[in-house]
């Protein structure tokens, strides 16, 4: 979950020739968004399908979550060197060799029996995503001029991650009635269709003669871009972990089959994917610091609830309330962490901006994960893992509250 207009929409780049048909830039768009939205897919398809992967090689819950924590690691480990590997090799043929090596990666972790080897394919498919995600919305800026028409397309890709989770979570339900391997396997063959659309349709681009080093130090002492990281690395960990807890808990403890464990997941997705589309005008009526500060206490309320209610089995009171109230968190302060992320950030920094805070919301999941599955191994009991996630979503409050409570950027 990444992506904003403004943050992502670099405005010096001169508008690629080639693509002026309406036909054209259409074409383009849904071949960008459709990668956007396989790698939502690639999330949420694995999650469901962990306790079965974790019991077929011999893998404990610890070691198992390094297929989602893994990928979390790729992605952030890359993002901060992507730039400068588009600025050496193009976007263009940055985003064709990564397309092609996450077809590879995929076709591997449908095949290998090893553990180590299955999460080593995760690590390379999120560094993969680290490439084409931003090379994906720097080709939609210098193809669609700024303005409405920009914002439109930077709209529908970002609509497009929001459906891949929810996606995500139902084909691996349907998928997971054959064989666990078809959930690592099935995104090859939807990329090289992607690949193969790709390389007729995205333009060439000049190899970058520009420096893309900017001045990092400038950058780490902007505190609205600081606390929105640590803000958006909260959310996505309190996110992430929780739906490690509650796949765990509703399949192994509960014995819930995983198509009845995605339908319950589904308050935990589907509400961001319908609301998508109006994340701006949210922004613009209630300012984004008001909803930072609200969407940080929705997922602190959550955990702490289940924290309560742990030893209450009941899906519906103990939950399904957190679940919605994560969610909550992600409807209200998605958009507005973006936006503030870069508000005061000069547009020339802006281009080492982004991959910082982008690297913290990865981060977030990636530390997250291995403590929850840590403490759901060595503790009685869920209750201190939720204890954990009520902490980090603690602190992502924290991080909202010490700021100026700040109007929302003119969009």
């Amino acid at each position: 979950m990444t992506a904003d207009r403004r943050a992502t929409a670099p405005t010096d780049g001169p508008e690629l020739t080639g693509q002026r048909g309406g036909r054209g830039r259409l074409a383009l768009l849904f071949i960008l968004s459709g990668n956007m939205l396989l790698d939502a897919v690639e999330v949420s398809v694995v999650l469901l399908a962990l306790p079965t992967v974790g019991e077929d090689l011999g893998l404990s819950l610890l070691a198992v979550q390094c297929l989602m924590s893994g990928f979390a690691l790729g992605f952030a480990a890359l993002l901060l060197a992507g730039n400068r590997l588009a600025a050496r090799w193009g976007r263009r043929r940055t985003y064709l060799v990564a397309m092609a090596v996450f077809a590879a990666a995929s076709v591997a972790g449908g095949m290998v029996d090893s553990g180590p080897l299955l999460i080593a394919t995760r690590v390379v498919k999120g560094a993969c995503a680290a490439l084409t995600a931003p090379s994906g919305l720097a080709i939609i800026s210098t193809v669609y001029r700024e303005g409405p028409q920009q914002r439109k397309a930077i709209s529908v890709y970002s609509m497009f991650g929001a459906t891949g989770f929810t996606a995500g979570l139902l084909l691996s339900a349907a998928l997971l009635t054959w064989s666990w391997r078809w959930t690592f396997c099935f995104p090859a063959p939807v990329a090289l269709t992607l690949l193969a659309f790709a390389a007729r349709k995205i333009p060439a681009d000049p190899e970058a003669g520009r420096d893309v080093r900017t001045r990092s130090a400038a950058v780490l002492r902007n505190g609205p871009l600081l606390r929105s990281a640590a803000g958006a690395a909260s959310l996505n960990g309190t996110y992430a972990g929780l739906l490690l807890l509650v796949t765990f808990q509703l399949q192994q403890r509960l014995g819930w089959p995983p198509w009845q464990c995605a339908l319950a997941l589904l308050p935990a997705c589907v509400p961001l994917m319908a609301t998508v589309p109006f994340a701006g005008r949210l922004v613009a009526r209630a300012g984004t610091g008001r909803l930072i500060a609200l969407g940080a206490f929705a997922p602190f309320l959550g955990c702490a609830h289940y924290a309560w209610r742990a030893g209450d089995p009941s899906y519906w009171t103990a939950v399904l309330p957190a679940l919605v109230l994560v969610e909550a968190g992600f409807v209200l302060a998605f958009a507005a962490l973006n936006m503030q992320a870069t508000a005061t950030v000069p547009s020339a920094l802006r281009g080492r901006a982004v991959p910082l805070y982008q690297t913290g919301v990865q981060l977030g999941g990636a530390v997250v994960l291995p403590l929850t599955a840590l403490l759901l191994t060595t503790s009685d009991g869920i209750r201190p893992a939720l204890v954990l996630l009520t902490a980090v979503a603690g602190a992502g409050l924290l991080a909202a509250l010490s700021g100026p409570r700040a109007a929302a950027p003119s969009a």
